[in-house]
């Protein structure tokens, strides 16, 4: 990485693409010596440390870290870190939010008490930065591709990891917690539109319904029901920009059969009846 023309730059205030992931900001800093920050975020971010030394420290522990290693921040934890006087760090870092964060991060190996972990060789990771920072332009289709790049990276963190960690005999055990919510997102992908319930999907799966529920609010922190609400909300109000459907319609194809208990769900969830919704969105495109 010596060899790197070092230019700082910062991305962010990307709109939001998906409910389950979607990239916050990207960005990467070459910092002075002894370039302090001292935060709360709302989202979560990981820094890669592509050369250099500095410190992180949270909830009263510091970790004195280095070049290879990787340090994640978590929502409303305040946070400080600081570059080496002597060789202050380079950096890399990527911001993020949604609700399958948590099951991704577990995935990538971090957790509440493992907050800074060895990174995967740079040239692994780095190509997906630089697509990142190519891609600046704020529409919709680059909002997309952004994302696309964003699981691109959290999958080389996760085979990372695994090589890293998990054993032959790890491999072989049963279905996991992460596996049933894998599971029961895909079968509610292929089937929301036909009206399903909590129990449809369970019997699916092969579990009960309390199991389901805990699953996914041990994985996902919401509850199964919440999140088919969502998924199916989220569905309409892409349908709502993207075609000239009725809302009839909509409320139909998302599995809605009384368009009334639609129209309020949804007012519920963003504030506004999705009339009105449309004409918003259709303002913000003209604009």
């Amino acid at each position: 990485m010596q060899n790197e023309k070092r230019i700082n730059i910062c991305m962010e205030d990307f709109s939001e693409t998906s409910m389950e992931i979607t990239l916050v900001h990207v960005g990467k800093e070459e910092c002075k010596p002894y370039h302090a920050v001292s935060a709360t975020r709302d989202e979560y971010i990981i820094h890669f440390i592509l050369s250099g030394d500095g410190f992180y420290s949270v909830n009263g522990n510091t970790w004195s870290l280095g070049s290879g290693q990787m340090f994640l921040i978590r929502p409303d934890e305040p946070v400080v870190y600081c570059a080496d006087t002597n060789n202050p760090w380079f950096y890399v870092w990527i911001g993020f939010k949604g609700i399958r964060v948590d099951t991704i991060l577990k995935n990538c190996g971090f957790s509440k008490n493992h907050l800074c972990l060895t990174a995967p060789a740079p040239d692994e990771y780095m190509s997906c930065f630089d697509e990142l920072f190519e891609h600046q332009a704020v529409n919709f289709s680059e909002d997309l591709y952004r994302e696309s790049i964003l699981l691109k990276l959290f999958a080389i963190l996760v085979r990372h990891h695994n090589e890293v960690t998990i054993n032959d005999d790890q491999k072989q055990n049963g279905y996991s917690e992460n596996t049933y919510v894998n599971l029961a997102i895909d079968y509610i992908n292929k089937t929301y539109m036909q009206g399903i319930g909590v129990s449809d999907i369970a019997d699916n799966i092969g579990i009960t319904r309390s199991h389901l529920n805990h699953v996914f609010q041990k994985e996902l922190n919401i509850s199964i029901q919440n999140f088919l609400i969502d998924f199916r909300l989220h569905k309409s109000a892409n349908l709502l920009v993207s075609t000239a459907m009725s809302i009839k319609g909509i409320s139909d194809i998302v599995g809605y059969n009384d368009q009334l208990v639609f129209s309020k769900a949804f007012k519920k969830k963003f504030g506004m009846s999705p009339k009105s919704y449309r004409a918003s969105q259709n303002e913000d495109e003209k604009n």
